[in-house]
């Protein structure tokens, strides 16, 4: 069992983080956060990014809901990993982990932040 700031600091041990945040995503707060400039920004722009997500791919399925158990997106420089988690003491959260394009392993960088998301949820 792990806590928010432990949470952070393991998200960031893993090869290639640049930057870890932890979203409140229904009402886009971060709560926690480090090496980004802007977390509240940040905050805003990665749970509106989910929801949308999450709503246009609910509107293609045919039964009219899906869950996702990540997102990735891939820029020039980097890539946004994002991990949804249900908690039962904050609601929905998301963990987020931006990774260095050249120097991240995105399968392990995948895997570890399941098993900490895992983790900070059982606490």
């Amino acid at each position: 069992m792990i806590g928010i700031e432990d949470c952070l600091s393991e998200a960031m041990a893993i090869p290639g983080a640049l930057g870890a945040i932890l979203v409140d995503h229904t009402s886009g707060t971060a709560l926690a956060m480090e090496g980004l400039p802007d977390p509240e920004r940040s905050a805003i722009g990665l749970s509106e990014t989910f929801r949308a997500t999450l709503d246009g791919l609910a509107l293609s399925s045919p039964d009219g809901t899906v869950r996702i158990d990540d997102l990735i997106i891939t820029t020039d420089h980097g890539y946004q990993l994002i991990k949804p988690m249900e908690t039962m003491w904050d609601g929905p959260l998301l963990i987020c982990l931006r990774l260095d394009r050249d120097r991240a392993n995105l399968a392990l960088a995948r895997r570890r932040l399941d098993s900490i998301s895992h983790e900070l949820i059982a606490s």
